[in-house]
């Protein structure tokens, strides 16, 4: 646990990216991995992981992402992407996933996934999109915690307009809506930011104890 913590002091939002170093291809199936092994509520996992290689489209997202350089300079670039008016079939997906899985049988679980459409269906469709954007932040802090134990450097991203990368990925005709945006790689020696000293509310300002 002490090196977790020292991970945690030694990562930060790099804003300048050294675009000659490239994450090699196993540190960056430990990421994935990471990612896909994120907690998720119900284990739904309602979204799904971009990594855009293309320098072409790459260059597209960034001037929608405020011409953050970080977006063509880093190693890679993830767009996670939560699934839009999440219901009924990708719940049944979840449930025949689950029962190959567990060499089980769907009607065995079907009241499990009965229960999970009596909560979720029965929401608007605007607060179901909320929902699973909110869980592309999960996914988002298990990449973050792994990479910082590779010392590999994340800089996540919501400055960005969402609406113009749907357009440049053709997510809306996916279902799909740019949630959140992770940039990877190895900082610059002359991103100063990672010499700041770490600023973080103190523990008594922080944590409430009733």
């Amino acid at each position: 646990m002490s090196n977790f913590i020292e991970n945690q002091k030694w990562r930060y939002a790099t804003k300048k990216f050294d675009a000659s170093k490239k994450i090699s291809e196993a540190d960056f199936n430990v990421l994935k991995q990471a990612i896909q092994l994120s907690s998720s509520s119900y284990g739904l996992q309602p979204y799904k992981v971009f990594i855009i290689e293309n320098p072409e489209i790459r260059a597209k997202i960034q001037p929608v992402a405020w011409g953050q350089s970080q977006i063509v300079e880093a190693s890679h670039l993830l767009v996670f992407a939560n699934i839009t008016n999440f219901g009924a079939s990708q719940i049944d997906s979840y449930i025949e996933n689950m029962a190959t899985t567990r060499g089980i049988t769907v009607e065995s679980i079907q009241g499990y996934a009965d229960f999970m459409k009596s909560k979720i269906t029965t929401l608007p469709e605007d607060l179901r999109n909320t929902w699973t954007s909110k869980q592309t932040y999960l996914a988002l802090g298990n990449l973050l915690n792994a990479a910082a134990e590779l010392k590999i450097d994340v800089t996540p991203m919501e400055g960005f307009e969402p609406e113009k990368v749907n357009e440049i990925l053709g997510l809306n005709e996916m279902g799909l809506n740019a949630s959140l945006l992770a940039t990877i790689g190895y900082r610059h020696e002359e991103d100063a930011t990672q010499h700041y000293a770490k600023v973080r509310k103190p523990e008594n300002e922080l944590f409430i104890t009733l």
